[in-house]
């Protein structure tokens, strides 16, 4: 992609007032909206809300096995150390783990899951590639929150994503219940995309994946949108799915509850959309961050 105008400026000492997006949610055809895995009424619903759930999508036996593997990597205290992973506070928990698919033959395969490819296909109306995956991780009693942010403006400013035309996959790999800290979503919020004041430092992802301080929208503005629509906090059994879309607002306290809430996230970016330059005038993020090398459109696993 060579136009490299700014359509969403962001990171700016004065930050605009939120505006309208200029471009659709749903990015497929008529033919592909209609032919895909997902009903019309369930592609609808991802249009209207941002968001989707689908209780149930694996079974807890496919991700229980998940979990185990990530219960392991957490007692070697040589892969803690890796750049991938990001420890809490107290370097005694694991907060995150990045690219999950490059580190893992099982989590490889689970991102060319075939039902779960074509919806994606289905939303982005392109072939897809990983463009950051994850597993958040917060353990009972002490697991952090995640503060209120849109990932397109974080991966717009410091990545170079030109459009809003990803969706993230998050799978329940652990129940998610009320108390320990689920995703809370505004619905409709991906409507409008909120710029956020101040200049990002640079290699700022050195701080913002422990505690995120820059890229935040201002508190009025996540007022006025959950005053309009609400907040929704999808809660279910391992094993389910939920889709959002780049640019919905969403946040997570913290986990004061004794059961763990872990998930997995595969961001799945359209290939049209490959990444430019960091539109907020950084250096790129690292590759298991941001893939710009990786970006070869995915083939389902048979």
């Amino acid at each position: 992609m060579l136009d490299r105008t700014d359509y969403y400026r962001t990171r700016e000492v004065n930050a605009q007032e939120m505006f309208p997006r200029t471009e659709p949610v749903v990015h497929s055809n008529e033919k592909e909206r209609e032919e895909g895995p997902l009903s019309p009424a369930q592609v609808g619903e991802y249009e209207q809300d941002g968001f989707l759930w689908l209780e149930s999508f694996f079974t807890q036996d496919v991700v229980s096995s998940f979990f185990a593997e990530l219960d392991e990597m957490a007692k070697d205290r040589d892969f803690c150390d890796r750049d991938e992973v990001i420890m809490d506070t107290n370097r005694e928990k694991i907060r995150s783990v990045f690219a999950m698919h490059e580190l893992s033959p099982a989590f490889d395969r689970l991102t060319r899951d075939k039902l779960l490819l074509d919806i994606v296909r289905q939303l982005l109306g392109d072939d897809v590639y990983i463009h950051q995956s994850r597993i958040n991780s917060k353990a009972g009693f002490c697991g952090n929150g995640f503060e209120w942010h849109s990932d397109f403006e974080t991966w717009h400013s410091e990545d170079g994503m030109p459009e809003m035309r990803a969706v993230s996959a998050s799978i329940m790999l652990t129940d998610n219940n009320p108390f320990n800290g689920p995703l809370m979503l505004i619905p409709g919020s991906q409507n409008c995309f909120v710029p956020c004041s101040g200049s990002t430092p640079q290699r700022n992802w050195e701080q913002s994946l422990k505690k995120q301080s820059v890229g935040l929208p201002s508190r009025e503005a996540v007022g006025s949108l959950a005053d309009r629509n609400g907040i929704q906090a999808p809660t279910g059994p391992a094993g389910s799915l939920l889709l959002f879309e780049c640019n919905t607002l969403h946040a997570s306290n913290r986990n004061m509850s004794p059961w763990p809430r872990a998930n997995l996230f595969f961001v799945y970016n359209a290939v049209s959309n490959r990444l430019v330059q960091p539109f907020g005038r950084t250096d790129p993020r690292p590759e298991h961050l941001a893939a710009r090398q990786r970006t070869t459109p995915l083939i389902a696993h048979q």
